[in-house]
């Protein structure tokens, strides 16, 4: 996701669209409907999730009228929300599709063909299609990403593993990355408390999860440029942004 913690409204403008993974936006588990609120006054396009987005039950309270966020298209049939949108910006529309692996993940319907049609139907539509593909192991990130450049996938962004991979590339004209990447604390372990993680490695017994707070703050994203008239993708950019809170809070004591 990108928190606003320090990527500010101007930073956002330079950007046609920008989708932000909020899963684990609300103290590392879901989503509130007023993280929800705070997101779309960011400015942020299009929310997409993955299997935790169901960890703050308020969700159940919105997502059927939210008109930005999307779940997982491969949860089975009758689950609340939708599982791809076609925005309209005026100058172009883009559609964005989530979905949610299974290798080493709960079961959830297979995507292949799911996805298949649902490209085919959004490029009766549009030529831009970004999937947001939610899930663990890198080998089926690999290969479901380039399945889907072989039929019209204009961007891929593989999320779940918290960890910006270094393989951004351009795939039969799709900009491709295995996994976007995080934003929280640097010093932390995948956004947790460093102690609790530790602990439950040590004694291999269940301990609740903290969301660390450390002295440095990082954000991942991943920049591609997109041809509107054709859906290719031209160019495709890593991003990471950090902050030391230590010394901003020291500087911020010196002001006041």
């Amino acid at each position: 996701m990108l928190s606003g913690i320090f990527c500010s409204n101007d930073t956002f403008k330079k950007y046609d669209f920008i989708i932000a993974n909020i899963e684990n936006a609300s103290h590392g588990f879901g989503l509130t409907e007023k993280n929800y609120k705070d997101f779309k006054e960011y400015g942020i396009n299009c929310m997409t999730c993955g299997n935790h987005i169901w960890d703050k039950k308020d969700i159940y309270n919105y997502i059927d009228t939210s008109d930005c966020l999307i779940r997982p298209i491969n949860y089975p049939k009758g689950t609340k929300g939708v599982g791809s949108r076609i925005f309209d910006m005026g100058e172009f529309k883009i559609g964005v599709i989530n979905v949610l692996g299974r290798v080493f993940m709960n079961l959830v319907d297979s995507q292949w063909e799911i996805v298949a049609e649902e490209i085919k139907r959004i490029k009766e539509i549009t030529p831009i299609i970004v999937i947001d593909f939610h899930a663990e192991a890198t080998a089926e990130k690999i290969c479901f990403g380039r399945y889907c450049s072989e039929i019209g996938t204009s961007a891929f962004f593989g999320t779940h593993t918290h960890v910006q991979t270094a393989d951004e590339s351009i795939i039969n004209n799709m900009g491709y990355i295995t996994d976007a990447g995080f934003c929280g604390a640097s010093d932390g372990v995948i956004g947790m408390e460093y102690s609790t993680s530790l602990s439950r490695f040590l004694t291999a017994i269940p301990e609740r999860y903290e969301v660390a707070e450390g002295k440095t703050t990082q954000v991942n994203a991943v920049e591609v440029d997109i041809e509107v008239s054709t859906g290719k993708a031209l160019a495709i950019k890593r991003i990471l942004c950090s902050k030391n809170n230590i010394e901003e809070e020291k500087e911020s004591e010196k002001e006041n």
